[in-house]
């Protein structure tokens, strides 16, 4: 057992008020311990506690009952015999007539009857609790934390001894209600709402006591509706919000029946509020209060209802603008604003429960048939007045929802209307025997109007969804017996012929916009009834797609008919793949699908190009098996012209491969890649080009432009990255068996050494000495190399790795960009001796650096394409001046860097030696050597090249790269590789810096320094900005000094402006605030580029919130400064500057 003086000292000093709260929580969380881990029993607490639990002192007791309450809160889960928890209850429940005691008594009260097991509470002693509350308490009499305390207790006594607190009968409803009456705190008032709904449950009796206080519930509850928020913290108050608040309200005031006699008249009367919240209340509490009162009740305030809101309708008329652009086809389109949506969702509840008293209303509503009769007066939408537009769209949003509500109201809101719109159309309706029936073989006697064409639509629409709201509904709704499905059954051709006439008769002008927008929507509306054929006929359905593919072929120059025609087969796709009805999929299939296919690959090019790929390109997206037809002609269209533009020189083929390999890349293959089914198909187009280029060994010259090549180089990749290891080991196989093939590979004498082909790059200094076919076949290769995963195997290694630095030797980055890749990808745990010309990551390393390792090693006789090797030079030697030529040392330096950036990214300490190289070329005094007097002007500027390709060469390693080494195209990227390498470079630089006495160095350096800073994330340059400003303003100088250097001058001053507006920069901000300044002051009018003033000026303002000691100083100059960027010619520009002397003029 705890030492007594222990467990005194911690009641003690919880008891004595003068004790801070953290010593007070101390104290209980000990003497809680104690209990819990039976140091201490509950019985021998309360005995050591008993001085403090019955003193005259009112403080001292009242802290007493206290600590003995939030105890037990704390020994929730502690088992306690049954005695121990009676003579709590007991004890806590006097103690509720202790008025100075009172926060202790109701929190353990509150512990006591929240217990769940190891002891509860007895329902006698519970209801002991409940009158004991009644007797002594006055509720709203109390401060706020201890009526939430009130208010707890009540709710778990209605909760878990509903039937021991019911016998406490009209005292209990009573004492409840003089509890909650005026109450307005937020948090109690959710705690009031909620004891409202459970009280009716205590009391489910209709008959019993809750019936005689029914008025007096209602008065309470009624009295905070709408809930309306005064308190000033409100906003700020995380536990309760407003709708938090209102839902608890509807709940109380729905949780009775008994309610509903005074709930709805109330409810109605605040519709006509001009508070849009409390329109918006009293409709969702309609909706909800509806579901809970039962169709009986509702059917007495029926009239009532709909008059309410047939009127909020209209009233919020104004929010049914009609939209009619070619997104809105597959949505209402409208928009609607929040009263008109809560409207009619509770139209669409009550039309559902009472059908019959609803629907007769909406039929036989004066307001609704004047309407109807009016729309024939106006032929267009712009003849329509305003207004009366208005309610035509409100009318017409009724009746959709109305219609579809439910079967029942389907049929009868749909006859009644139907036939009036027919008549309106110029549809004759033939009466006979008593019965109608329709002739669906006459001829359009008249041009349909506006009013009439609209309001079938969203008829015909809101059967269509009905239709397939479920898939138990559909086969319930698509019966030959329903009203409605016989009505469109005799009129769905000569609804079609309408729409389809109202598209043949307008024009690419605005005010016609309305009726193709409805005439397209009408048509798409009936091509999607679900039941196959049975509603609509196959001979209509087809007769729809086919008008709209005359649209897309026929009518290009009317941008809005064939933007909506486009992206109504593009839903009717999507329903007909969905619904997977097959005879519906066949038709569109050979209708749309097959049409547009063949519009690509016919020679007719009357349609612009672009617009045949838009189509093709979203048309595809409607279904899978339609993007494989879609892809699988586009691949053989593509192989087609590749083949007369590789043998016949076709100019004109060229430039549709363009266009259609940058729809396969850009429109295609991002929707595609997400589906295996397509795997097969990359593989074939793929394989496809390669035999292409295998085929033709012989390529007209003058004809491949440039961008041919990057188009298809850009396809080949993502589609090889698209594949999978397997078909990327039969692609690779392929392009390497083509590569074998090329002039560059089979040529051995002129290859014996690498050694050779150098010199020959410095005697001739050309950049290019590929044949056409070669450069076709060595920039697809790299491409592939680039492309591939991991686990792809590469065949002949060793071979591919001296073909890649002969290729970007000779001024192809792409070979670099591959080498990179290959890199970043080649196992390091790989053997060498898996495959035929196979190498350790090691031996590719020692390949690339030259370090005596022969290209023949390992590779069988006449397997190898390149016999020479590559032990007098390599790159680091070129980079450092074994070559004489210039441009091959810039090169080296190019492909060593995304070498370099393959090795960084995946972690790899080889990187370190790269790095070396390129800072040895960075100094002028370094391996490079020093520039002779006698050197050439020429010869200096190849130097300078040089060293700002080594500095550049820093961007490569810190930049991020969309055409490689990403993960697109599944590079291998070591988490935080950036920050790791600036932690280890940038020291480095900083030391080279400041040791260096060449200003040539120096500021190759500095240009260095710049581009690791732009690639590092900020929140690793903030570490170090108290080191690091003074470097960046120096390097910023020297960027200014050339016009070429502005983009990189622009991305380190983002730098400096992300150190400025952050606050774990500003004490190195602070410390150099005098040299910021003066920079900045300096860049106001920097003339190359508007987007550094305009940064400029926007660090200025940032630096107007530093101390004002540190900037005051400057103020006069910044000032004089700005003030000429106010006539600066770009607008931007002038705004940031009026800014920015805003302030600093208060300084």
């Amino acid at each position: 057992m705890a030492e007594p003086s222990q467990l005194t000292q911690h009641i003690e000093s919880f008891v004595d008020s003068s004790r801070s709260s953290t010593q007070q929580a101390a104290s209980l969380d000990a003497i809680v311990s104690f209990v819990k881990n039976d140091v201490v029993t509950i019985s021998s607490l309360v005995r050591e506690m008993e001085m403090y639990l019955t003193t005259t002192d009112s403080i001292i007791r009242a802290r007493g009952i206290l600590l003995l309450g939030e105890a037990l809160k704390c020994l929730s889960s502690k088992p306690l015999d049954a005695a121990t928890i009676h003579s709590m209850t007991s004890f806590f429940k006097e103690r509720l007539a202790d008025w100075r005691a009172l926060r202790g008594a109701l929190v353990g009260c509150l512990a006591l009857v929240k217990r769940k097991s190891g002891g509860m509470v007895i329902s006698s002693d519970a209801k002991g609790v409940a009158e004991s509350f009644l007797q002594n308490l006055q509720v709203q009499s109390l401060g706020q934390h201890d009526r939430k305390l009130c208010f707890e207790l009540m709710e778990c006594l209605l909760e878990h001894y509903p039937h021991a607190v019911a016998s406490l009968g009209d005292d209990l409803i009573y004492g409840i209600c003089e509890a909650i009456d005026g109450e307005k705190d937020p948090q109690c008032l959710m705690l009031a709402f909620h004891i409202m709904e459970v009280l009716v449950r205590v009391f489910p009796d209709p008959c019993g006591p809750i019936e005689s206080f029914a008025s007096d519930l209602f008065g309470i509850l009624s009295s905070y509706f709408p809930i309306h928020f005064t308190h000033p913290k409100a906003e700020e108050d995380v536990e309760v919000k407003r709708d938090d608040l209102s839902r608890a309200l509807m709940l109380a005031l729905s949780s009775s029946p008994l309610f509903e006699p005074s709930v709805i008249p109330l409810l109605l009367e605040k519709l006509s509020s001009s508070l849009s919240s409390a329109k918006v209340d009293s409709l969702k509490y309609l909706s909800y209060c509806t579901s809970k009162y039962g169709a009986e009740r509702i059917a007495k305030h029926a009239g009532a209802i709909w008059s309410s809101l047939k009127d909020a309708i209209f009233t919020s008329g104004q929010s049914f603008v009609l939209s009619f652009t070619p997104e809105s086809l597959g949505g209402l389109g409208c928009q609607e604003n929040e009263i008109a949506a809560e409207a009619l969702a509770l139209l669409e509840k009550v039309v559902i429960q009472n059908n019959d008293l609803f629907s007769s209303m909406i039929v036989g509503d004066e307001e609704i048939n004047m309407v109807l009769n009016s729309i024939t007066g106006c032929q267009s939408y712009n003849e329509i007045p305003l207004q009366s537009t208005q309610k035509l769209y409100s009318v017409g949003r009724i009746l959709y929802v109305s219609v579809k509500a439910s079967v029942a109201s389907c049929s009868r809101i749909f006859q009644y209307f139907f036939s009036c719109l027919m008549e309106s159309m110029g549809l004759p309706v033939v009466n006979g025997s008593g019965t109608c029936s329709f002739n669906d073989d006459c001829m359009i006697s008249k041009r349909p109007d506006h009013g009439s064409l609209y309001l079938c639509v969203e008829l015909l629409g809101a059967c269509r969804d009905l239709a397939i709201s479920s898939g138990d509904l559909a086969s319930q709704c698509v019966s030959a017996n329903e009203t409605w499905c016989c009505l469109l059954q005799r009129f769905s051709t000569s609804l079609s012929k309408i729409f389809s006439s109202t598209l043949a008769t307008t024009t690419d002008k605005p005010a016609h916009d309305a009726d193709v927008y409805l005439g397209v929507k009408g048509l798409q509306i009936l091509a999607t009834f679900p039941g196959g054929y049975l509603l609509v006929s196959k001979s209509t359905c087809e007769s729809i797609l086919m008008t709209f593919v005359s649209i897309i072929t026929v009518d290009f120059n009317k941008t809005l008919l064939w933007k909506l025609s486009v992206k109504a087969l593009v839903q009717i796709g999507l329903f007909i793949h969905g619904s997977n009805e097959s005879e519906k999929s066949m038709s569109y299939m050979d209708i749309v699908v097959q049409k547009i296919v063949s519009m690509i690959s016919s020679d007719n090019h009357d349609i612009p190009f672009q617009l045949q790929l838009e189509a093709i390109s979203d048309i595809g997206t409607s279904g899978l098996q339609y993007m494989l037809k879609i892809v699988t002609g586009l691949q053989e269209v593509i192989c087609a012209n590749l083949a007369e533009v590789y043998v016949q020189g076709n100019v004109k083929s060229a430039k549709v491969i363009i266009h259609l390999l940058e729809c396969y890349s850009n429109e295609l293959l991002p929707w595609i890649q997400k589906y295996e089914v397509f795997e097969e198909v990359l593989l074939q187009f793929v394989v496809c080009i390669w035999n292409q280029i295998e085929n033709c060994m012989a390529f007209p010259d003058g004809i491949f432009e440039k961008e041919l090549l990057d188009a298809t180089m850009k396809v080949m990749k993502l589609v090889v990255a698209s594949c999978s290891v397997e078909s990327q080991n039969i692609i690779i196989d392929k392009a390497y068996a083509v590569l074998s093939s090329s002039t560059f590979l089979s040529m051995k004498d002129s290859l014996s050494s690498l050694q050779a082909q150098l010199e020959e790059l410095e005697d001739t200094q050309e950049t290019d000495k590929f044949s056409s076919r070669d450069e076709w076949i060595h920039s697809l290769f790299t491409s592939v190399i680039i492309a591939l995963r991991p686990q792809t195997r590469i065949p002949n290694i060793r071979t591919v790795l001296h073909f890649l630095m002969i290729v970007f030797l000779k001024g192809y980055v792409t070979a670099a960009q591959a080498l990179g890749s290959l890199v970043n990808k080649l196992d390091l745990k790989t053997s060498g001796t898996e495959h035929s010309g196979g190498c350790t990551f090691e031996e590719a390393m020692d390949i690339i650096f030259g370090k005596n390792l022969s290209s023949s090693d390992h590779v069988p006789a006449g397997r190898s394409g390149i016999t020479g090797y590559w032990s007098e030079t390599g790159l680091t030697s070129l980079c450092l001046g074994a070559a004489d030529s210039g441009l091959l040392k810039i090169r080296s330096i190019d492909g060593l860097a995304w070498i370099g950036k393959g090795l960084l990214m995946r972690g790899h300490e080889k990187v370190k030696d790269i790095t070396i190289v390129f800072l040895e070329c960075l100094q002028s005094n370094g391996r490079m050597g020093a520039l002779p007097l006698e050197e050439n002007n020429c010869n200096w500027d190849m130097r300078l090249s040089a060293m700002k390709c080594a500095a550049d060469a820093f961007q490569v390693l810190m930049s991020d790269s969309e055409p490689c080494l990403n993960r697109k195209f599944h590079a291998i990227i070591r988490p935080l590789y950036k920050q790791r390498f600036f932690s280890t470079i940038m020291p480095i630089l900083q030391s080279l810096i400041i040791q260096s006495d060449s200003l040539l160095s120096r500021s190759m350096l500095y240009r260095a320094f710049a581009n690791v800073v732009i690639g590092t994330p900020l929140i690793v340059i903030l570490n170090d900005a108290k080191k690091l400003i003074p470097m960046v303003l120096d390097s910023l100088k020297l960027l200014s000094k050339d016009v070429l250097d502005k983009d990189i001058m622009y991305s380190l001053l983002l730098v400096l402006s992300g150190i400025l507006t952050d606050k774990n920069g500003q004490e190195g901000v602070i410390e150099n605030a005098h040299i910021i300044i003066n920079y900045l002051i300096g860049c106001v009018t920097y003339p190359h580029t508007m987007l550094v003033r305009e940064t400029t000026i926007q660090c200025l303002v940032a630096m107007s919130e530093l101390p004002h000691t540190r900037i005051y100083p400057m103020r006069i100059q910044v000032l004089q400064a700005v003030s000429k960027a106010l006539d600066d010619p770009k607008r931007a520009v002038r705004q940031e500057a009026v800014r920015c002397r805003q302030a600093w003029s208060v300084i």
